[in-house]
Formats: C-alpha cells, structure tokens, sequence
C-alpha cells in the first residue's frame, strides 16, 4: 500500500510528522510526507484557504504517481472536500475521521484545540456532520508558542480542559483538534483515567491514517453522487 501524508504548512516538522505516521502504518506501507509549500502555519480559515491550491496539487501529484490514499494532515480539513472530487483515491483530513471514531466511543464527544480563534472553524465541521447536538464542547488550550517537543507541559495544557469537559458532563470520549499534538492522545487519556472515569482520547493523525487503511483494504472511495468531478466547460460569447 503507499500512502501520502502533506502538511499544508511548513515542512519544518516534516521529520516528527513522518515519525508519528509511521506509528499508524504496516511495514507493508509505503509512506510519503510532503510539504505542500513552506506558508508556515495554517491556524486560520484564511490561512487555509491560501493553503488549498497546494494542497490540491500535492494530491493531484500523489493520485498520478499511483499513491493508494491520502491523508491531508490539518484538523481543519483545508481542501478535503474539493480533493474528493478531483481524483479516484480515497482521501482523509484529520477531523472527521477522529470526530466518526470518538462517536463510536461515547455519546458526547468534546473537542480540545490549540487557539480560540480556530473554535468557530470546528463548530462548522460539526455541523456539517449533522452533530451538534453530540458534540457540543470544543474548548482551546490557547498555547500558540508552545514546543511540539515539550509534551508534560501540553499534556498540561490538555488535561486542564479535558479534566473541565468530563467533570461538567460536556464529554465522554474526547478528539485532539490538532494534528501537531503529537503523541500526547494516550498520555492525556491515561492522566485522566487516574483521575476519574476511563475517557477515550482520540489521536487524529491515528484515526485518519487507520480509517484511510481500511479504505483502501476494502477497495472504497468517496462516492460520486456525493463527489462528482470537475466538469470540463468551455464558454462561448
């Protein structure tokens, strides 16, 4: 199988994300990680959107050079629905995939982010999922300067809110908002099982990256009633 992984933003943690996807993947895998141009971050609808036109093409190269699936590596999903159109693999963003997962895990899933300025963007593709009414809670740890390499202190940063959302009934199973929150899911679900209840924390690049696997194994892509192509449309005056 050969997937590819692109990062919207900059390829300066193009190494950590490789590690990371490696973790999610058989050694029958054959994983390529690409940057899909060196914009720096993409915590913004407006960033994202400047993002999509390389994103799409990193995708478009991926699909012609025979890659299995893709997953494009943001939890805001920039460019996931317009590359479902554009070609015949099956595509994953890091929200959805996650957000599907932690429903099948409890009844109210909550939703931990890196800045509240970003939380309307969720609020948006929870909607669009029809799910507002399970998925209600989506808090921000409001870190941006925050070292990926410095996990106690994410795993800090997240177990405030998580630890609020459990206690306050928000949620009971939990989706990381970022996928630069790396390695951290499983530190964060065990800081809360020895404080309380056993809450499934939901990794999204692991998410993605398995249900993109399992898409692949079972030979599925996005529907065409759903995602048709681009047409091709000449204009005349």
């Amino acid at each position: 199988m050969r997937l590819t992984v692109v990062m919207p933003g900059s390829s300066d943690h193009l190494d950590l994300v490789r590690d990371e996807c490696e973790q999610w993947t058989g050694d029958d895998t054959k994983l390529e990680v690409v940057a899909a141009d060196d914009a720096g971050s993409v915590a913004s609808r407006y960033e994202m959107a400047m993002a999509c036109p390389a994103v799409l093409a990193q995708v478009t190269r991926a699909a012609d050079a025979g890659a299995d699936g893709v997953f494009i590596a943001c939890a805001g999903d920039p460019g996931v629905h317009a590359a479902r159109e554009k070609v015949d693999i099956p595509v994953m963003g890091g929200f959805q995939p996650a957000l599907l997962t932690a429903l099948s895990l409890g009844h109210r899933v909550g939703v931990i982010s890196v800045l509240s300025s970003v939380l309307p963007l969720f609020h948006e593709l929870i909607r669009h999922e029809g799910l507002g009414d399970r998925c209600s809670s989506v808090r921000a740890i409001d870190t941006p300067e925050l070292s990926l390499h410095d996990r106690d202190t994410l795993v800090d940063h997240l177990y405030t809110q998580a630890s609020q959302m459990v206690t306050a009934g928000e949620a009971d199973a939990l989706v990381l908002g970022c996928t630069g929150f790396l390695g951290v899911a499983g530190l964060l679900q065990d800081r809360l099982a020895s404080q309380g209840p056993y809450v499934p924390v939901v990794d999204p690049t692991g998410a993605a990256l398995l249900a993109l696997q399992s898409a692949v194994r079972l030979g599925l892509r996005s529907s065409r009633t759903t995602y048709a192509p681009p047409p091709t449309m000449t204009w005349h005056r």
